[in-house]
């Protein structure tokens, strides 16, 4: 196994929930490995610029979970469906894009060109939930809790969750500047940007082009960037309201607590997205703001795979017998 590769494919993946779009929406996508996958309703396609410049595309229709499953239209549970759905479908759309990325063209005719192995994509799920279980409820309770020994002020049950809560909130601050810095991950950063720009080209009603899509900004209200800044501020609520005192027992249910804080996210960010003018709209501001990380100016090429992405969705979307009209 290539090290590199496993470690590249692990750093996609922590950066999966950063790039995806926080909310079921008419469209929406997500960034990956030289390219972007976009959604519409019921279908989806992933575009990817391959090394010999060939964009490729694979489409497929989708159902969304609360249409298949009608539990998932209640409250809360229908955060944990969207997230759930978005999740598998960038997880393909992340696999297509890394399988094209290693075609160079090399391959001579009837030969198949290289892929990653399933076992290798299922070493990358595990190893990257263990990272986040690590990084992001480990160190923070760890941490929070040899500075409430060190300094009496902090060692009560409220004070410790709180300090966990910022502890965790610099450490994602830290590790998503850090990772920035990856040339790799610059350049998804910068189909990131083009997903938004060409999603907000859509909903202006304007014709999809290179230059209409290039006049508008790269932060986006529904990206994901957004919905974690909420989840990690709602986790530090949720926390500090457990009536346990032991480290096992937090760290217990920091894990079995994530369904319903992501679910509690959800509608709270669905609830400010329909009140942007409002106090309550303000929630997605710092998202806003750290999208200056996760998102970067796009050139004309990253664009046009994006729009490639959306308009092939919306084909497909249209043979489905879907029609994708902003209200």
């Amino acid at each position: 196994m290539n090290i590199a590769r496993f470690l590249k494919m692990s750093a996609h993946l922590q950066m999966m929930p950063v790039l995806e779009s926080g909310e079921e929406t008419l469209v929406g996508g997500q960034a990956v490995m030289e390219g972007v996958m976009m959604r519409a309703p019921h279908s989806y396609c992933v575009a990817v610029r391959k090394p010999s410049g060939e964009i490729v595309t694979e489409e497929q229709p989708i159902e969304r979970m609360s249409e298949k499953y009608p539990l998932f239209k209640k409250p809360i549970l229908r955060g944990l469906g969207m997230l759930g759905q978005a999740m598998t479908l960038g997880y393909r759309a992340l696999k297509f894009s890394a399988n094209a990325a290693l075609d160079d063209g090399s391959v001579k005719e009837g030969q198949k060109p290289a892929e990653l192995s399933s076992w290798m994509m299922t070493a990358n799920l595990v190893f990257s939930l263990g990272f986040f279980i690590f990084l992001y409820k480990f160190v923070p309770l760890f941490l929070a809790t040899r500075l409430g020994k060190a300094v009496p002020a902090l060692s009560g049950r409220f004070a410790t969750n709180m300090s966990d809560g910022l502890i965790r909130m610099a450490i994602f601050l830290t590790f998503l500047f850090l990772i920035s810095r990856m040339k790799d991950i610059r350049r998804v950063f910068e189909y990131h940007g083009a997903e938004h720009k060409v999603v907000f080209n859509f909903e202006s009603r304007q014709p999809l082009s290179i230059d209409n899509a290039q006049r508008f900004v790269t932060f986006h209200p529904r990206c994901g960037t957004s919905f974690l800044l909420v989840v990690m501020t709602i986790s530090m609520i949720v926390y500090a309201l457990l009536p346990f005192d032991s480290f096992g027992a937090k760290f217990l249910a920091r894990i079995a607590l994530l369904p319903l804080i992501t679910g509690l996210s959800y509608e709270l960010i669905r609830f400010a997205a329909k009140r942007q003018g409002s106090v309550m709209g303000l929630i997605t501001a710092p998202g806003l703001w750290l999208q200056r990380i996760t998102t970067k100016p796009p050139d004309d090429r990253e664009v046009a795979v994006a729009i490639h992405a959306l308009e092939g969705a919306m084909t497909l979307e249209a043979k489905q017998g879907g029609e994708l009209v902003i209200a």
